[in-house]
This record gives structure tokens, sequence and C-alpha cells, in this order.
């Protein structure tokens, strides 16, 4: 990750922000404000370029449009898709490297973060839905918003554990402000970006989402709250259909994190050159579009429209495989955004299926509109990965109990399902496929930069492999240490020797201590960590090996011993304990 220069504030400002918990909670309220008025930016821009590219009426959202005009729905996907790769080949060139999302950077990077870079992806993002590729603004809106959290973080030299509080506080505030929702907005922030919730970390997260919630509101940002009829009270017998519901939209989550995965496969493979995939991904959006525009843009609009207004069955299965395919499509293709809005209108479809299918088979089914709402959440949640977010986001959307219930049912069903057939979410199952065995944000950084070349002896002797037993006696007496390092005559590591074995009796005083070495081959060096380093140690069977600077130079640097390397492990295992409690520790 590229670090940008960052301009400090004052000294006084920055101890008041260490040593006073309520300064932290007035910067995370900053830290909100910023992020509401980036998501509000974001959205007007978007909304904006659908009016003007597709003629979209009124505040321009086009994925509750009825139809559209054939040769925008094609043109505008397909030139927009052009431009954005070549967008993507001149920001390679330019700024070589790879963006870090918030839920990496604090499982990595303790919070630090590049702002150039979520700039980039963030206007990315908004290219790519301004254009109607089928995918969400979320993951602009939580990219740039972290961001700010982490350059405000960094201005203030604030701790580790608080410069990672302080993304999530981003985190919240864009959810927050992006669904009007802040309890939403915050538990988003605790489930997936900081990793865990503590008291300690309630009021700033809670500042944050309900600091950028009030900016999206003062710029007419929000979207208004949707309309539906539901059950003032749920029966017993009602609670199996839904977790039902909750299983088969666990079991679609997951194959569409696998499509979205397949399509990038087949782009890759495909031949064609990187900038002109987004104009073949713009072009098959835009063809089924030709057949219903709600698989354009995020689908937020759309959601609405199938919340309140019934639709036929086979329609509603029809919408469903389209929006899938045009999403998988969008995102394999190298549009940018994110699935969670996506997931959301998918979620809603597959409830009303469901619920059309359950009134055929059932004397008392449930609602149609229930069942799209608890769809939505235990949709969202497989993909995204946050159960309680969702939850209080059907609370806040609809002010209904029952419906809570309901939906946190299905929502604990949809996410054992995933971590029991699948064991990913999307952004965890997109490090996976990087090589990183990232399964949260719970901060893990702290095991890849504690390396065996911090945490090694340096003053370490070494013997010749050709030395006699009778002069290492002499060098080493018994009972004044316990290991002997042989090396070649070119320096090069040989092999262990405990100093008790040249006092057997089996122990010749003409033997070479060659014939002595043991764990030739096991060594550890300065870049290995420290969980690579207790695998060595359990691997070889040894409580001690030698440092080399490399396995083929083999050349002496130090010696680590496993218990030294358990302390340091226990240390920051503990550490990270507090902080998971909320307990402050010295200063970083």
């Amino acid at each position: 990750m590229r670090d940008d220069r960052v301009a400090y504030v004052p000294r006084l400002l920055r101890a008041l922000v260490r040593a006073d918990e309520l300064w932290l909670v007035m910067l995370a309220a900053a830290v909100g404000c910023a992020a509401g008025l980036l998501v509000g930016a974001m959205s007007h821009a978007t909304l904006l370029a659908h009016r003007l590219l597709f003629a979209a009426p009124g505040i321009g959202r086009i994925s509750g449009l009825g139809a559209i005009a054939p040769a925008r729905a094609i043109l505008v996907p397909t030139l927009g898709g052009l431009l954005l790769g070549l967008l993507g080949v001149w920001v390679t060139r330019r700024v070589p490297g790879r963006p870090v999302d918030p839920i990496e950077a604090n499982a990595l990077h303790g919070g630090r973060m590049s702002i150039r870079d979520s700039a980039i992806v963030a206007v990315q993002t908004v290219l790519s839905n301004s254009v109607g590729a089928s995918v969400g603004l979320e993951a602009g809106f939580t990219q740039i918003g972290a961001a700010t959290g982490s350059r405000l973080g960094r201005m203030f030299r604030v701790r580790r554990e608080d410069l990672r509080l302080l993304v999530g506080c981003g985190a919240a505030g864009a959810i927050g402000a992006a669904f009007d929702a802040p309890l939403a907005g915050a538990f988003y922030a605790f489930e997936l970006v900081i990793g865990t919730y503590s008291l300690a970390n309630l009021a700033p997260v809670a500042a944050a989402s309900v600091s950028a919630i009030g900016v999206a509101h003062l710029l007419h940002s929000t979207v208004p709250g949707v309309s539906v009829v539901l059950p003032a009270a749920l029966r017993m017998d009602d609670y199996l259909p839904i977790a039902t519901l909750g299983i088969v939209a666990a079991l679609l989550g997951v194959g569409l994190m696998y499509c979205v995965t397949l399509a990038e496969m087949l782009f890759r493979r495909s031949g064609l050159p990187v900038w002109m995939r987004p104009a073949i991904g713009g072009l098959v959006v835009g063809l089924l579009a030709l057949a219903s525009p709600s698989v354009m843009s995020s689908g937020h609009w759309a959601m609405r429209v199938a919340l309140e207004h019934a639709m036929p069955t086979g329609q509603v299965l029809a919408l469903l495989v389209m929006k899938a395919l045009a999403s998988s499509v969008s995102i394999g293709a190298g549009f940018r955004g994110g699935l969670f809005f996506a997931s959301l209108y998918l979620g809603v479809l597959t409830g009303a299926a469901f619920g059309g299918g359950l009134a055929l088979i059932s004397a008392t089914p449930l609602s149609a509109e229930l069942c799209a709402l608890v769809g939505m959440s235990a949709m969202a949640v497989a993909v995204v990965g946050a159960p309680m977010t969702m939850v209080f986001l059907a609370l806040e959307m609809t002010g209904s109990l029952p419906l809570t219930a309901a939906v946190l049912v299905a929502s604990v069903i949809s996410s054992l399902t995933v971590r029991r057939t699948f064991g990913y979410s999307f952004a965890t199952w997109r490090f996976h496929l990087r090589g990183e065995s990232i399964r949260s944000a719970v901060d893990i950084g702290w095991i890849r930069t504690l390396t065996v070349g911090r945490m090694m002896r340096h003053d370490v002797k070494t013997l010749c492999q050709d030395t006699t037993v009778q002069a290492a006696r002499r060098a080493y007496p018994l009972g004044s240490g316990q290991r002997i390092v042989l090396v070649d005559q070119a320096g090069r590591y040989v092999g262990l020797v405990l100093v008790p074995e040249l006092y057997a009796e089996s122990a010749l005083p003409d033997e070479t201590l060659a014939r002595f070495a043991q764990y030739r081959d096991q060594m550890l060096t300065p870049q290995m960590n420290l969980r690579e380093a207790i695998a060595r140690f359990e691997q070889a069977e040894s409580d001690a090996l030698v440092v080399v600077d490399s396995a083929e130079g083999r050349q002496v640097r130090g010696m680590l011993t496993e218990q030294h390397a358990l302390r340091r492990y226990s240390e920051e295992l503990d550490r990270s304990r507090r902080e998971l409690a909320g307990e402050k520790g010295p200063s970083a």
C-alpha cells in the first residue's frame, strides 16, 4: 500500500484527541460529516448522469423505469465501459499498485489507507454506475469514507486502535447516509470494518453515523422510505418457511459469488485486452436492459417497485436471472462497484418468488411483502456477511417488530448456511482468490509485521564443521551453552550441535563436529512472520533454530528460540484481547 504524505495538525490538538475520549468522539463526528458530504456528492453525480445519458425523468432513477430508448440502453453502457477501460489502463500506468479497501486496511495495515487510491476507486465507481453498469455505489461510498477517517486519524497521529476505529467510523457514516439508517450504518462498521463491537467504540461510531445522515439530509441525498403493508404479528408456524427462505437466499447468494468469479475467469481467458472488457460487459448489460431497465445501476429503485407492486412469479424469476447475470458480467468485466445494493434487489426478487410458490402449496401463506423483505435481508447477509446490519436496516426501513424478528431468524440461518457451505462473504472471498488469509477486519497485521528479523538474537558465535570435538570442548565447557552453530569454509550454515552430545562417551576427541550436526535444512529467514516461525518450530521439533539470510545463501544472521517467539505471540494476543474489550493500552 502506498503511503500518502500527511500534514499533521498542531501538537496541542493531537494531544487532546489522544488524551480525552470526548475529543475522539468529536473527531469521529467530523469523519461522519465528511462521509455524508461525499456520499451526497457521489449520489447526485450519478443521478445527474442518469438524467443526461439516459434521459431519465424526475430525479434520474433508471432502474425503476418501464423502458429506456434502445439506442441509449446499448450505447451508453458500451461506450461508458470503453471509457472506463481506457481510464483503468491510464491509472495503472500512472498510479501502480492496488488500492487497499477498509477491511484489508484494518486487518493488515492498522487502518492506513491511501486517500488518492480511494478517490480513484470512488471516481471509477461513480462512472460505472453512471453508465448503467449493474453495480452498487456502496463500494465507493465506504472506500472514500473510510479513507477520510484514515487520513484524519493520521493527521492527528492517533493510536493504532483508534485509527482502525476511525476507518470504521468513515464506513459507518457512508452506509448510514446511503440508507438513511444510523443503526445499520453503525453495525456495518462493527461487523465488517472494525471486526467487533465494544462499548468503548459505540460513541464514536454512533456519532459518525448520525452526523453523516444529518449532512445527507441537508444535501437532500437520502432515499425516501418504502411503503409496504406488513402483518401485525407472526404465528409460530410462520417461522419454518421463514427459515427455509433464509436457506434458499443463502444458497443463491453463494451461487451469485461463484458466478462473479466465473465471469472474471471467462473475461481473463477470452484474450480480450483489459481496456476492452468493460465495453463488452456494458454491451451485455445494455442488451439485458432492452428487456427490463431494472437490471441497470444498483437496482435501488427497482427494489422499491418490486416491494410496492406485485408481479407474476414468472416475471419475478426472469428478473432475478437477468439481474444476477448483469451484476456478474458487470463486475467480471471490470466495472467498479459492489454487490450490496444488488443483493438487496436480488433478495427482494428471491423472496417474492418464494412467496409466490408458497401461496400455491399453503393454505395460510406468508404475505408477499414480508417474504420480499425477509429475502432481501437474507440474501444481503449471504453476500455481505453482516446479519445485525440487515436486522437493523429492516427495522429502520419499516418500523415493524414482527418483520424484525423474522429477519433475525432468516439472517442467522443464512449466515450459518453460508459459513457451513462456503465460508466467505463477497469481500473475504475476493481476498481468498488473491491468496490473502483474511476472514474479517480483526487486526492481524501485527502477525505480519512481527518478523523473525525483529525478534532474533544477533550475537551468535559459529564454529567450522571441521573443528574437532576436543577443540570444541575447550571452547564450550560443559554447562557454558546448549548449542553450537556450524558453518562450512564459506560461512554457510551446516547445522546445530548440542553441547552435551560432545561430552558423551561415544564422542571421540579427534572426530569433527560435522558428524553431530542436526537440523541441517531447518532454518528461519528474517522475513518470516511470527506465525510462520512458530509453524517451522513445530515442524522441526526444535526449541531453537538458526536464522539465515536466505535458503540459498545460508549465511548466519542470528538465532531465535521457540520460547521467545511464543512469549511475543502471547503478548500480542493479550494486547489484541484488550483492544477488543475496549481497554486502552499505552500510547502507540
